[in-house]
């Protein structure tokens, strides 16, 4: 066989190979997957095959392995019995018309029901939400159930750390979840897992990426949640991590980034829900079941008054069969009648969050958007900006808060009904690839108290006009539609 000959070979056979990869992933891509993002998919792999075969093979699964969620199917029926409270749900003010479907989509969902009898305040001074969270704490008498998406030591956590230690040499049962690739990426990890240790806490890495130790999913699904339960009758939840308000990170202090979020501090039968999901997490990164470990909300812990709250919580993530949080999104803004006022820092909706949002902003609903003047992850924050323009000439009005805050608060309100506050954004990943937790509250006091926070953001920020968005050089706008084709790729 000549040269020519073994070339002519080498030729046909990497022409047939180039047309089996994309007819493969025309059949494989597709399947079960959004329109857009299997779009986003196929151009990668079409214009870049061997590269975008690669990452699609690394990265291309959006659910977590199917033995986990198994487990979390399983432990649906556990989060049910766990969870007490129906029987107080409030009727004494009149319902929305369509709020008991809601509260039937979420029971469907993610199997926690409408609970009644609760107490929440919110928390919006970054330091004294750890400080508060401390406090509890030290007045821990059974077990301190923490799990957070980022927990790292540093001075402003060190008192937090102090009362876990605290709180064990007392006797009491401390365990802590950490994401493992959010948690290890901060400047002081080693000190923290270190520190763990040493005060005898039991702590495990969620949804850890050790191929070596046979724990391997999708390395980008991650467990974003942050919750704290004392005792199963005092809980936190909201968007807050246990580090310093720049994270610790040299670039951020450099441009003097500072966070600021949103956490509510709970009491009554909706904190047994929060541990219920603690322990689903638990469960799942250690096969051990605590069982023992749920509480029975005394009636004295219970509110009985005209302003308790009525509470849902919604936990979603790739363990769901469906996207939990975006369903609740969709119901919500579909169903506002008068106003609506979302903040999100990482605002990347998908195209049905985008048609709800402008639908209800062209039905005549008052709708408005917090985001950040300024982004600390440039690839989001441009993808963000290409939705401005469609948001605006929609009727939304979208305020812009001061730098350099990060305004990474997570929560929106829905006339004056309902407020919805958690770890999850309004963005594709949240939706799809991280596990999130959402409440959902009923009661006029706590709604009130929402657009109290909400009103004091305003002030703090500059509207966006879409005449002044309109200004915005081509160079923006180019690296902002990039920015948008690649937020797809899920």
């Amino acid at each position: 066989m000549t040269g020519d000959q073994i070339t002519l070979i080498i030729i046909i056979a990497g022409f047939l190979v180039d047309l089996g990869v994309r007819i493969a992933a025309i059949i494989i891509v597709p399947r079960n997957r959004r329109p857009a993002a299997a779009m986003a998919w196929l151009l990668a792999i079409f214009l870049i095959p061997y590269i975008g075969v690669a990452v699609f093979l690394l990265i291309g699964s959006y659910k977590l392995p199917k033995k986990r969620r198994d487990k979390q199917a399983a432990i649906n029926s556990f989060i049910i019995e766990t969870t007490k409270g129906i029987e107080l749900v409030s009727d004494e003010e009149p319902w929305p018309t369509w709020l008991r479907s809601v509260v039937r989509l979420n029971r469907q969902l993610g199997a926690m029901p409408l609970v009644g009898g609760n107490r929440a305040t919110l928390i919006g001074d970054y330091e004294a939400a750890i400080a508060a969270m401390t406090e509890e704490i030290g007045r821990a008498k059974t077990f301190v159930h923490c799990e957070f998406y980022i927990i790292a030591l540093d001075p402003v956590t060190t008192d937090f750390f102090a009362a876990l230690e605290a709180a064990v040499k007392r006797g009491v049962i401390v365990r802590v979840l950490l994401d493992h690739i959010a948690s290890v990426r901060t400047s002081t990890h080693r000190q923290t897992f270190k520190k763990l240790t040493e005060i005898g806490v039991s702590w495990q890495f969620m949804l850890p990426v050790q191929p070596l130790k046979g724990k391997w999913q999708r390395p980008d699904l991650r467990n974003h949640r942050k919750l704290l339960v004392i005792d199963g009758t005092v809980g936190f939840m909201g968007s807050q991590n246990l580090i310093d308000r720049s994270y610790n990170k040299k670039s951020n202090i450099k441009r003097g980034l500072q966070w600021q979020d949103l956490m509510t501090r709970v009491e009554g039968p909706v904190v047994s829900g929060i541990n219920a999901i603690f322990i689903t997490d638990w469960y799942s990164e250690t096969n051990e079941l605590l069982a023992r470990e749920t509480v029975e909300i005394g009636d004295e812990l219970v509110d009985t008054s005209p302003n308790a709250l009525d509470c849902q919580l919604v936990p979603s993530g790739p363990g769901f069969e469906g996207e939990n949080n975006l369903r609740l999104f969709l119901a919500l803004m579909y169903y506002a009648q008068k106003r609506v006022s979302i903040t999100s820092p990482y605002f990347v909706p998908d195209d049905s969050m985008l048609y709800a949002i402008t639908t209800a902003a062209q039905r005549g609903i008052e709708v408005e958007l917090f985001v950040s003047e300024i982004g600390d992850q440039a690839g989001v924050y441009h993808a963000q900006r290409s939705y401005y323009e469609a948001l605006l000439r929609a009727g939304v009005r979208i305020w812009l808060y001061r730098s350099p805050y990060i305004l990474h608060a997570k929560h929106f309100t829905i006339d004056d009904d309902l407020a919805v506050i958690g770890s999850s954004n309004m963005d594709i990943r949240s939706f799809n690839l991280d596990l999130e937790i959402s409440l959902m509250v009923r009661g006029a006091s706590f709604v009130r108290d929402m657009r109290a926070v909400e009103d004091g953001y305003r002030a703090l920020s500059q509207e966006l006009t879409l005449e002044e968005w309109m200004l915005q050089p081509l160079r923006s706008t180019i690296l902002d539609n990039l920015a948008r084709l690649t937020s797809a790729l899920q």
